[in-house]
């Protein structure tokens, strides 16, 4: 059997190097390339020692747990303990999967033949699996699987990120109380440039059944000033409530959009709960998330301890 050193070493180079990087993105610290490339570097040389018989007294656990040890030390620095231990078990998580990852897909490509032929039966009535993995197909199949934890990762934080800003909206009109997730957006400063009043944004899917039924489908097609003109001389629940407010798109010049004057809106973020009177809900004919995280944007003003005393004060 012909075994080439100098491949295993410069593979088991590119995979640490990838895991340590990888750890410094999971616990986001920043690791300069000089420091990554050494304890990667470490770490294959570690792998190359195999080799040699006199060393394998190298290869048990407290060894190898002191290298993991070292090759963060090197890569990141103490900072604190805390820190080093968070480290530590980002490291361990990432192997973790990926060395599962590559395990599982392994299996999902064998063939029942040639998973038979892999169980091993003890004379005591055990039972043991032989598994034979490749050398390329795990240089392959790594990067692939870390690519996906890596996803999944920053799905998961994103989401975490956006929920956080994610609250329960009530709008309250003439009896009627429609409640949805609402994300506040920082960034929302739409008002009513005659009246000042802020503009929250829902989705006109949840007012299908109080708005005019020839409206459906066509607010994405046409502009809301001309919505009003088709129902000239027609009546429809909440008519003196609907107001127009113009306001300026991406990309594009002036646009109106269709708002309705609520009675009430309770907003309720994390703990605190907050009640808006001076509020206009502007609709909006699209889908406000693809995921359906939220159907609502909140305005920042909503949220201010002002606004609340306002509204008492006004009620």
């Amino acid at each position: 059997m012909v075994v080439y050193i100098d491949l295993i070493f410069a593979a088991n180079l590119l995979i640490d190097g990838i895991l340590l990087w990888l750890t410094g993105w999971l616990v986001k610290l920043k690791v300069s390339w000089w420091r990554l490339f050494l304890s990667a570097l470490v770490g294959a040389l570690y792998v190359v020692m195999m080799f040699v018989p006199e060393l394998s007294f190298l290869y048990t656990f407290l060894i190898k747990f002191g290298l993991s040890v070292v090759m963060l030390w090197i890569a990141f620095g103490f900072r604190s303990l805390q820190s080093y231990l968070r480290v530590l078990g980002a490291f361990y998580i990432i192997n973790f999967a990926a060395a599962g990852g590559v395990v599982g897909i392994h299996y999902l490509l064998q063939s029942s033949g040639e998973i038979w032929n892999g169980i091993l039966f003890t004379s005591s009535g055990g039972q043991a699996y032989r598994l034979k993995i490749g050398f390329w197909f795990v240089l392959a199949v790594l990067p692939l699987v870390l690519l996906i934890f890596k996803f999944i990762q920053s799905s998961k934080n994103r989401r975490e990120r956006l929920e956080t800003y994610i609250g329960e909206v009530c709008v309250e009109i003439d009896g009627v109380s429609v409640t949805c997730p609402g994300l506040l957006d920082t960034g929302n400063r739409l008002n009513d440039p005659l009246t000042r009043i802020p503009v929250m944004v829902m989705e006109a899917s949840l007012w299908e059944g109080y708005l005019p039924a020839s409206w459906k489908g066509k607010m994405t097609q046409m502009s809301a000033d001309k919505l009003l003109l088709e129902t000239d001389g027609q009546s429809f629940a909440w008519q003196d409530r609907m107001r127009l407010v113009p306001y300026r798109g991406i990309n594009r010049g002036a646009s109106f959009m269709l708002a309705l004057k609520p009675d009430l809106v309770t907003i309720k973020l994390g703990e605190e709960s907050f009640y808006i009177q001076r509020v206009l809900i502007g609709l909006d004919g699209g889908t406000l998330s693809g995921e359906g995280a939220y159907r609502a944007i909140i305005h920042p003003d909503l949220i201010q301890k002002e606004s609340a005393a306002e509204t008492a004060v006004s009620s």
